[in-house]
């Protein structure tokens, strides 16, 4: 039987955020250059949905993890690291016969022509996730479900599991979906673009850059990406430096009768001026703070900042993942006036500094 029981009750939320997807074991180069030239590389993890549950939970949240890895040691690195940022890996499933992926990449950012990737994820434990293999009471226990276009990506089943984990039902949780177009994972054809849709299309809150926007549906501006995915309560749309547009006519954390209706918002936040180390990781850290300002009910517009400073603390390290600024310290940046904002310039270091002004440096 796949999919949860018809009826089953929805365990008492005592869980804030839920997290599905693959985690990996990523390699970071010690130096710039091609693969082919680093002498050595340092070991991490990445994972775009345990990086936002990590997030979360360094930021004082209760937030779960479920996953599947391999019976092995690069699984038991994976589920001991995510569980030392005070994330909840009790769900996560171990395979006795498939691996954990791992993955190689350069230290250049992504966006530029020289950046490399080699990943070794094919048939992973991860790839094997199945609407009859995952736990539903627990996927299903926490005030937000985040999901992202990844796991649609590693196989049928995976996409069968997205499609029935975003299914409307009695019950379901706020379901949060990172669009997370990757090309490469796909299978060819255009396949990716129309799954990737609909499954936008089925969730509460979603998540896309205008860049990936255009380049899986063909589709430019944020107000031609709203059309095309009226239905989420939510529609945060990423545009880089320019900052972010949000369409909203919805904001609590809840099923997605508690959010329909009401006049819909749009609210454009200004993105702040980063010295960017790396990176990787900012598209996951920005999700994580936007959750974390919509579980304690902020404005649109605080969410929106909120976001923009977990991502700055990871452009600012090398890794996916860093310790977030201080709730108060965050609190007090995201109050800023217009112009105050404007004039901030983070770099790395910021988020252990005490007082706002520590971070304002004029250009």
């Amino acid at each position: 039987m796949s999919g949860p029981a018809a009826g089953t009750a929805v365990a008492a939320t005592t869980t804030d955020v839920v997290c599905l997807g693959e985690s990996m074991v990523t390699f970071l180069p010690s130096q710039p250059g091609r693969l082919a030239d680093v002498p050595s590389f340092g070991r991490g993890i990445g994972g775009a949905e345990s990086n936002v549950a990590c997030a979360l939970a360094a930021a004082g949240h209760r937030a779960a993890w479920v996953g599947r890895v391999g019976a092995d040691g690069f699984g038991d690195h994976l589920v001991e690291t995510i569980a030392s940022y005070g994330v909840d890996t009790s769900a996560v499933r171990r395979d006795p016969f498939r691996p954990t992926g791992i993955y190689f990449r350069t230290a250049t950012d992504r966006g530029t022509d020289t950046h490399e990737v080699a990943y070794y994820r094919a048939g992973s434990a991860a790839s094997a996730m199945s609407p009859a293999n995952v736990p539903y009471e627990e996927l299903f226990a926490g005030r937000i479900l985040h999901l992202s276009g990844i796991t649609a990506a590693l196989s049928g089943d995976c996409l069968a599991l997205l499609r029935e984990l975003t299914a409307a039902r009695p019950g379901r949780p706020l379901v949060s979906f990172d669009v997370n177009h990757r090309p490469h994972l796909w299978r060819g054809g255009d396949a990716d673009a129309s799954v990737l849709l609909e499954l936008a299309r089925r969730a509460d809150l979603v998540f896309v850059g205008e860049d990936e926007a255009e380049e899986a549906w063909g589709i430019v501006g944020a107000e031609a990406i709203r059309a095309a995915v009226p239905e989420p309560s939510v529609l945060v749309v990423k545009r880089g430096s320019a900052g972010a547009t949000v369409f909203a006519s919805g904001l609590r954390p809840g099923p997605r009768s508690s959010n329909a209706g009401g006049a819909e918002v749009v609210t454009h936040v200004p993105a702040l001026r980063v010295d960017v180390v790396a990176a990787v990781g900012a598209g996951d850290a920005f999700a994580a703070g936007f959750l974390s300002a919509t579980l304690r009910g902020l404005p649109v517009r605080d969410r929106v900042r909120h976001g923009h400073l977990m991502a700055a603390a990871v452009l600012t390290v090398p890794g996916d993942l860093t310790e977030p600024p201080a709730r108060d310290h965050a609190d007090r940046l995201v109050a800023l006036g217009d112009d105050a904002w404007g004039t901030l310039r983070l770099g790395p270091g910021w988020t252990a500094a005490d007082r706002a002004s520590e971070e304002v440096r004029t250009p």
